[in-house]
């Protein structure tokens, strides 16, 4: 059974119960509400400026689609999921994936918005928002058990210290979370 069949068959709730369950992102359908929500706001704005200076046009119109839809494929998130001895990152066009417990780096990319870059033994490659794990600590769990298994199988050479900076962020944002749950702020 391949990784696209335990993500067909994966249940709703993003918690594993079971060590088959699929984790996936909580938050990724507000996220492409959101990518949704500025592109329209985008339009609508352009078209509205348009009409005020009365320049709308059919064409300029058309043009303002086009933008509005440039947008939204910049902002569009990537679905990830993971699953026991693998992950997933899904966007509109694509679909990348790797196996964890074949991991050979994993690299903290810096720039506009953080990436963990992490590769795998098969030539698998996937770029991932570090904050979608810290976000859901069941990702960030099928990650660190795959990519535990391949050190100590010696396979993960690079990339310990990026992992040790994730969980790090993971571990803080779960004690805040217990914390304001507790009423301990």
């Amino acid at each position: 059974m391949g990784r696209r069949d335990h993500a067909r068959k994966a249940p709703e709730d993003a918690r594993p119960d079971t060590p088959g369950d699929t984790a996936h992102d909580l938050r990724w359908a507000r996220d492409v509400k959101n990518s949704v929500r500025c592109a329209a706001a985008l339009l609508v704005l352009l078209l509205l400026i348009d009409w005020g200076s009365g320049r709308l046009a059919l064409w300029r119109g058309a043009l303002w689609l086009a933008l509005a839809l440039l947008l939204l494929l910049v902002l569009y998130p990537a679905q990830v999921s993971a699953g026991e001895g693998w992950l997933t990152s899904r966007r509109l066009l694509r679909e990348r994936g790797i196996r964890t417990e074949l991991l050979v780096s994993v690299r903290w990319l810096d720039g506009v918005s953080p990436r963990l870059l992490l590769r795998d033994a098969l030539g698998g490659r996937v770029q991932i928002d570090p904050d979608v794990l810290v976000r859901n600590p069941w990702l960030w769990y099928r990650l660190d058990e795959g990519a535990r298994k391949a050190a100590e199988d010696g396979l993960l050479l690079c990339g310990a210290t990026a992992l040790q900076r994730v969980s790090q962020r993971v571990a803080r944002q779960t004690a805040r979370a217990v914390f304001e749950a507790s009423g301990l702020e």
